[in-house]
């Protein structure tokens, strides 16, 4: 079994961060399954959680994988699991397990849903965390209404681009920020954004005084620094801001963060709602988006994008290059 270990940096990864460590899995006990990795994971809060691990630690992320051993009647072999393992080709579960109860919940596996044709490694992007993220982080949070205006920072990645399309699924007017003219382009042209911009060269109150002329109702915050503040200054009284996010900052050394407009006199004198999350407080619900989901992919309400790179060896590329905005939709490895 080869894994891959993850590091503790303050600054853009390299690859000699990381490690491949092969090692012998142990016989399965009662209850256990043995997968084969199909599909892993490549997201943004992996590098906002790598801080807060003891070195060396096993790279945590969603993975599809195919059961190849089981000793567990609920997991026969042939059937597909969704886990919190990660960067590993081969993964011993545990599914009677209870996942623990940080914010990563870590252990978490479930079986793959039903994807009704669609490709397996939704399981990890539309139909997975990411799909729940977008589903319960604007729908729980901001709980938008017809006809309101929705902002969305990070707009071409995994949760943003999914995140537009249930706003204008729930009859919202919508605006997206991304980092080039050609996710613009997308955004605008493939997923019906009624916006969208490149906050890399535009001026974003200016742009928000063109597209949001009346305010903005919901802002759904991936990015976070002085977009995010300047979103947050032209929001209508009682808006809603859902903070999933600050990759703006991931890459950033820590102890030297950088500084954003000050918000408390927007966030006072308009009486707003901010309100950060974790999805695994929806655990027990995913099912619920998932379901929902699939019946928007399936009928071609929406778009679910992958930007897919082949092999396990270059997992350390396909992540550096996320992080990079060379992604448009989710990013995820072929093993």
């Amino acid at each position: 079994m080869k894994k891959i270990t993850g590091p503790r940096v303050q600054s853009v990864p390299k690859r000699t961060d990381f490690k491949i460590v092969e090692e012998e899995l142990p016989p399965l006990q009662d209850g256990q399954i043995l997968a084969k990795a199909e599909f892993i994971s490549v997201d943004p809060y992996l590098r906002a959680y790598n801080s807060s691990k003891t070195i060396p630690y096993d790279q945590f992320s969603f993975q599809v994988a195919e059961v190849i051993e089981s000793k567990n009647p609920d997991y026969p072999v042939g059937s597909r699991v969704v886990s919190q393992e990660g960067w590993r080709d081969y993964v011993d579960l545990s599914p009677n397990t209870k996942p623990d109860e940080s914010a990563l919940g870590l252990g978490t596996v479930y079986k793959l849903p039903d994807m009704q044709g669609l490709p397996i490694s939704l399981g990890v992007g539309a139909v997975g965390m990411p799909g729940a993220t977008a589903y319960f982080g604007l729908l729980e949070l901001c709980n938008p209404a017809k006809g309101e205006t929705l902002v969305v920072s990070g707009a071409a990645g995994a949760v943003g681009s999914l995140v537009g399309q249930i706003g204008k699924l729930r009859g919202l007017r919508v605006i997206g920020f991304a980092g080039s003219d050609d996710k613009v382009r997308w955004l605008k042209q493939e997923l019906g954004f009624d916006h969208a911009y490149n906050y890399r060269t535009v001026n974003v109150s200016n742009a928000l005084k063109e597209a949001a002329p009346n305010g903005v109702d919901c802002y759904f915050d991936n990015v976070g620094g002085e977009l995010s503040s300047a979103v947050i200054a032209h929001m209508n009284p009682f808006g809603r801001v859902s903070v999933c996010g600050s990759i703006s900052s991931y890459n950033e050394d820590p102890t030297q963060m950088p500084k954003a407009t000050i918000l408390q006199p927007a966030l006072v004198f308009k009486q707003l709602k901010v309100e950060g999350f974790i999805v695994t407080r929806w655990l027990n619900r995913w099912p619920e988006a998932f379901k929902e989901l699939i019946e928007w992919i399936k009928s071609g309400k929406m778009v679910a994008q992958e930007h897919v790179t082949d092999g396990f060896d270059n997992l350390y590329d396909a992540f550096v290059g996320m992080l990079a905005g060379e992604n448009k939709g989710k990013a995820v490895v072929k093993v």
